[in-house]
């Protein structure tokens, strides 16, 4: 596929591109300076420009603290939509058929020569795309969701060189996917005409049309149904022209899109009982409306937190648009959940502080003990990042003590690069410090689509009873600087996935575990996954690799089985263990 849509002249700067707006706007809720609502009535040349100079401010921002959300509400855009760093693009409809863009709503890597590797940051969700030239492209890497998506034609994953995704959900893709030089791929309750391409790791839930599993040749995983699920919520606008948020109902064994008989099951929540929250308001007025029962709404931005936002009411939802980042400072938590069912945390990014903090986001306490199964607590779209953008460092991104809690897409980095274009990179060792991307207390907890990246201690810590992993991305760091600094006690390195002893019961399937220890080659993993030997602890589908043509070595895939991954061997896969 060769599509490649056309760039468009940009006149003026942001703050010069007044958009005429309808008679309709004085209803809209106040989403403050970040966020762009269009409607059909608007001037196309008009809209088209704005668009074009959101990309152009966002092509490159790659550490920016800017953040947008372009909403469309229902009806139908002649556009080109391209969608930069840090940039949420959303369909107000109830259905992906109530918005459509006929035109493109695309990824391309122009501004890194057709390397999609960095291409993080970004997403798009609950509309129509109808390409004149019967293709899109969706060419990105982690943290880039495409949810909710009917896309009449193809989809190519790629623009020529590597890529490292990724995540798509409850879409329907006319056409063939090509995934191209994508690494790993994740797609869950969707409806695709066909798909293309592998490379090391592709899985597949509940997806019709979906390739047969054939790990390792090619390396694709595909599971009829979902077992357990929530989709993310999204905001929309009501036929009666009120502004509201859809909340998802729980799925089990779900398949296929939830949207394609018509109306999902789930619950509509009028935009009146959210609290729109604004960059510059300061978390205690946040909690407070939290303490009311409020649900919150995080419009675009970065939110400086000398506290933790605190969530205690069952059923509380805390939406982000257009990647609203929590930013904690002098060692707080930036979001506590108390034992409680039904919370949803969705459309957020979690920026470690320049102070340590013990945990990022805890749900639950520890010790938490209720049965939440009827009502499970959700994150979806929730990314963590230590340094890169800003010194941070924090203990644990992640801690997860309440049980049945479901993970829908989570990216867990800590920076292995950072802001070489301002010169503030705040990568090291011993500068971003992070030790643990996530760690599961509770029982019964089900994570799908998680990509953790780079921490210096255990990647993954489970401690929990039956908790099940549907898809793992693992980059180790790449900076210990020895293997006396990258030791377990006596164990060579800390493995990506660890299964606490204690643990009769688990379950993961579709693992990619590499290591690139640029600093120090001479590093070896004893093994990528440690877990203990009992029947009811199983791992399916299972790739390890040596980056770089063999920069480290991980010795073994699960335990003391599986080849190495080495130089001269750098690739090796387990398709079941034990």
């Amino acid at each position: 596929m060769t599509f490649r849509p056309t760039r468009r002249a940009v006149v003026g700067g942001l703050a010069g591109l007044a958009v005429a707006g309808s008679a309709k706007a004085a209803r809209d809720p106040d989403l403050g300076p970040n966020v762009l609502v269009i409607d059909p009535s608007m001037p196309r040349a008009a809209v088209q420009a704005k668009l074009d100079a959101i990309f152009t401010a966002m092509e490159r921002a790659h550490f920016s603290d800017r953040r947008h959300a372009i909403l469309f509400k229902p009806g139908h855009y002649n556009l080109d939509v391209n969608v930069g760093f840090f940039t949420q693009v959303v369909g107000l409809g109830a259905l992906p058929g109530d918005v459509t863009i006929n035109g493109h709503v695309h990824v391309e890597a122009d501004w890194a020569k057709g390397m999609a590797l960095d291409n993080f940051w970004r997403g798009v969700e609950n509309l129509s795309v109808s390409p004149p030239e019967g293709a899109d492209r969706w060419a990105v890497s982690q943290a880039a969701p495409y949810r909710r998506v009917h896309l009449r034609g193809d989809l190519a994953l790629d623009d020529g060189g590597w890529s490292s995704g990724g995540f798509m959900a409850d879409c329907r893709i006319d056409g063939t996917i090509r995934s191209g030089s994508q690494q790993q791929w994740f797609t869950r309750t969707s409806k695709i005409r066909g798909w293309e391409g592998s490379n090391w790791n592709m899985m597949f839930m509940g997806v019709d049309g979906a390739p047969a599993t054939s790990f390792p040749k090619p390396p694709y995983t595909s599971i009829a149904t979902v077992p357990v699920m929530r989709d993310k919520p999204f905001v929309y606008f009501t036929k009666a022209g009120a502004w509201a948020v859809f909340v998802p109902a729980v799925g089990r064994d779900a398949r296929g899109t939830s949207w394609g008989s018509g109306n999902p099951r789930g619950t509509s929540i009028p935009l009146s009982r959210f609290f729109i929250a604004r960059p510059d308001m300061p978390a205690r007025r946040i909690n407070a409306a939290l303490a009311r029962g409020m649900h919150v709404l995080l419009t675009p931005g970065i939110y400086r937190l000398i506290e933790p936002l605190k969530v205690d009411r069952a059923n509380s939802i805390l939406l982000g648009l257009g990647l609203a980042t929590l930013l904690p400072e002098g060692g707080s938590k930036a979001i506590v959940v108390a034992d409680v069912p039904g919370v949803v945390l969705a459309g957020l990014l979690i920026d470690a502080g320049p102070v340590m903090s013990p945990v990022l986001v805890e749900i639950g306490p520890r010790g938490s003990n209720r049965d939440h199964r009827a009502n499970p607590t959700s994150l979806s779209d929730v990314f963590f990042r230590v340094g890169g953008a800003t010194l941070g460092t924090a203990d644990t991104c992640l801690e997860v003590n309440s049980h049945h809690v479901i993970g829908d897409h989570m990216w867990i980095w800590r920076a292995d690069h950072g802001d070489r274009a301002n010169g503030r990179i705040h990568v090291g060792w011993r500068e971003n410090v992070g030790n643990q991307g996530l760690v599961v207390n509770g029982d019964d907890v089900t994570m799908s689509a998680l990509f953790v990246e780079h921490f210096e201690k255990y990647q993954t810590l489970w401690n929990g009873e039956r908790g099940r992993t549907w898809f793992y991305q693992n980059e180790l760091p790449y900076d210990p600087p020895s293997q006396a600094a990258y030791m377990a006690g006596t164990t060579r390195g800390w493995a990506a996935y660890k299964v606490a002893d204690s643990v009769a019961d688990h379950q993961a399937v579709a693992m990619g575990i590499y290591a690139n220890f640029t600093a120090d080659p001479s590093i070896v993993l004893e093994s990528a996954i440690e877990a203990p030997r009992r029947p009811g602890v199983r791992f399916a589908n299972i790739t390890t690799i040596s980056l770089g043509g063999g920069k480290g070595t991980i010795a073994h895939i699960v335990n003391d089985a599986g080849v190495a991954a080495r130089p001269g061997a750098i690739k090796q896969t387990l398709v079941a263990y034990p």
